[in-house]
């Protein structure tokens, strides 16, 4: 360990955001990084505590607590305050494919845990994970490096957001052929439609997906297996078939008037924006355009908050976000104490810049729609809500939102992005490989296994787990590729 005092000798530094009116002119990442050597003083905090909590990715009370991907973060903070930033490189990247994607979506597990929490400010872990990727890319530490023996064995993913991409690079370095297919016009899945280029900018994407290409992976677009592209084909062509293809059913409001114009669900209301923005820069008009409207986002979540921040940017009148769930504290409860996630209220960059536009949180808490109100033109035009309270269910003993009598009220909507989850595995892939899902649709295997009810058929993924993080995805992809490489091999050193 470089330096023991480090957690007390210096104070916990960010990076600093451009402030909220300036940023929303665009769609750029926004955040200032620190300099490296004010960068190496926060790799100096980690204490290297005897129980590492940061790296462990294990459930405490339902929760996680530490990294899934179990990140050796003491020994990659410490080699970062040594200022050797190429073995921190390589230690960062003996557990994650993609420290690029993580260090810029993640919620940061590893900093909730981290033992300068229980009584003073975490690492700066997720910052120092970034300044280390980044700094490896910048010095040309990361270059193409194929493998010099291939197996002879091929292998289809089907599907590239983060699981696919993972399981992809792990097979490739294992020597096997491997070939990736997207449904869409380009690589990348949730990170690269679901994602706002402001969180994650594509050309970081691109730049990866360039070295997989230079390493041997073959990438396929425009390839919807189940449709365009049929199962047994790819069953017939290859060894095995990982499917990665996400939780894409989104979760539906089905109350009066669902059916008129201008309700449209957050995934493609954020895919039609980013598509927009990546072939003309917004000039092609091909996107749903809420300028001057009153928009209403239905979900508090992080996909929530990206309708926020995206519908600002382009011009929204006015925005409300509307979540079920009552208002969290803002300090944690007693019964919630560290490591556990901190159950606490969170303002995102989205609800902060309607703060800075329109003076007012966007979020109304403990709040549902009962009707969709439109005119004679079937356009929507206002909401019908109504006031929910929380109450116990006696026969499960979980709590539960209920209508509050008599506390509806109606709020002008001109468009609705509905952004409360998705369901799971789409119907048509699932029944195009033949593969068994779970009452969730999730596709449904043995507990802790990745191999499906077809032999030579695995899955990955929110398609597998249900809908979560980025994260969980790499971990996923990098446990299936284990198991797919043992069962082609019998044996797997990944």
């Amino acid at each position: 360990m470089g330096k023991p005092t480090g957690f007390l000798d210096y104070g916990r530094q960010n990076s600093e955001c451009r402030s909220p009116l300036e940023r929303i002119k665009n769609f750029h990442e926004f955040h200032i990084f620190l300099s490296k050597e004010k960068q190496k003083l926060q790799g100096a905090r980690c204490m290297a505590c005897g129980v590492p909590f940061c790296q462990a990715g294990r459930m405490i009370a339902g929760m996680v607590s530490g990294c899934p991907l179990n990140n050796l973060c003491p020994e990659w903070n410490d080699l970062l305050y040594l200022g050797n930033w190429k073995q921190a490189y390589m230690r960062l990247t003996k557990t994650n494919c993609f420290p690029e994607f993580t260090s810029r979506v993640c919620p940061a597990f590893c900093e909730i845990a981290c033992t300068c929490n229980l009584n003073g400010d975490p690492v700066a872990t997720q910052e120092n994970e970034r300044a280390i990727i980044e700094n490896a890319w910048e010095s040309g530490m990361i270059r193409p490096e194929p493998p010099k023996v291939r197996t002879g064995k091929s292998v289809a993913v089907v599907g590239s957001g983060p699981s696919g991409l993972a399981s992809a690079q792990m097979l490739n370095k294992r020597g096997h052929l491997v070939t990736v297919f997207e449904r869409k016009d380009r690589i990348g899945g949730l990170l690269r439609y679901g994602i706002p280029n402001m969180k994650l900018e594509k050309k970081v994407i691109d730049r990866r997906i360039c070295l997989m290409e230079e390493e041997g992976i073959r990438f396929v677009t425009n390839a919807d297996v189940g449709t365009t592209l049929e199962a047994q084909k790819l069953l017939k062509e290859f060894d095995r078939v990982l499917l990665c293809c996400g939780a894409s059913n989104p979760k539906n409001i089905d109350v009066p008037g669902r059916e008129l114009k201008n309700i449209h669900f957050a995934v493609d209301f954020l895919s039609s924006v980013t598509k927009s923005l990546l072939d003309s820069k917004l000039q092609d008009k091909k996107y749903i355009d809420v300028k001057n409207k009153y928009v209403v986002v239905i979900g508090g979540g992080d996909t929530g908050n990206d309708c926020v921040g995206t519908a600002i940017r382009l011009g929204a009148r006015s925005i409300v976000q509307l979540e079920m769930m009552p208002q969290p504290p803002t300090k944690r409860a007693e019964s919630n104490s560290w490591p556990e996630w901190p159950k606490v209220l969170k303002t995102d960059y989205g609800q902060e810049e309607a703060i800075a536009l329109f003076g007012k949180d966007p979020r109304i808490y403990q709040t549902t729609v009962t009707e969709f109100i439109g005119n004679k033109k079937g356009e929507l035009k206002k909401l019908k809500l109504i006031n929910l309270k929380p109450e116990k269910d006696l026969e499960n003993s979980r709590m539960t939102m209920i209508p509050v009598e008599r506390s509806e009220k109606v709020i002008p909507a001109d468009l609705v992005l509905i952004a409360a989850g998705f369901l799971g595995a789409q119907q048509y892939v699932t029944e195009a490989f033949g593969v068994d899902v779970n009452g969730r649709t999730n596709v449904n295997t043995n507990s802790g296994e990745y191999v499906t009810s077809m032999p030579r058929v695995f899955t990955a993924g929110d398609m597998h787990r249900g809908q979560s993080l980025v994260v969980w995805a790499i971990r996923e992809g990098q446990d299936a590729a284990r198991a797919l490489d043992l069962s082609l091999m019998g044996y797997s050193n990944l």
